[in-house]
């Protein structure tokens, strides 16, 4: 499988965490999408290390977020959007094998799929903005 899917993944899994997240966040979704034949183990520690880490540093990329968003609470961002910005974000902080530019490119991919049809001039807004923060080579 490719780094592609699997971020579509994790990112499906992301959007639905933060539904469930004061529940426990428990995801019965994970396993069923590590049933697939095609995921491989590289994908499912890629899916674990990010979806666990979104969670783990979710006030921290909020703040990274927000600060990024002009004058956009996190409480007003569109869900689809919220969940592309979580995932893109904690990879450009701190999964430094992934280039920046393949981490936003492919997350707006996924934007234009499941949001609406002008998120992802936002969300690119966003995510150019934490590049600029943090520095474009993490």
């Amino acid at each position: 499988m490719s780094r592609k899917k699997a971020r579509d993944y994790a990112y499906k899994l992301v959007f639905e965490w933060l539904f469930n997240k004061d529940n426990g966040g428990q995801s019965p979704t994970m396993d069923s999408i590590f049933e697939d034949s095609e995921i491989t183990l590289a994908d499912k520690d890629y899916i674990k290390s990010v979806v666990g880490g979104v969670q783990n540093s979710y006030d921290e990329l909020c703040v990274l977020i927000e600060s990024n968003s002009r004058n956009f609470k996190i409480e007003r961002i569109f869900k689809p959007d919220l969940a592309a910005l979580l995932l893109s974000s904690y990879e450009l902080r701190y999964m430094k094998d992934i280039p920046p530019a393949v981490s936003i490119s492919e997350i707006l991919d996924i934007v234009k799929t499941y949001s609406t049809p002008d998120s992802y001039v936002f969300v690119n807004g966003v995510l150019a903005g934490i590049v600029r923060q943090i520095g474009g080579n993490n």
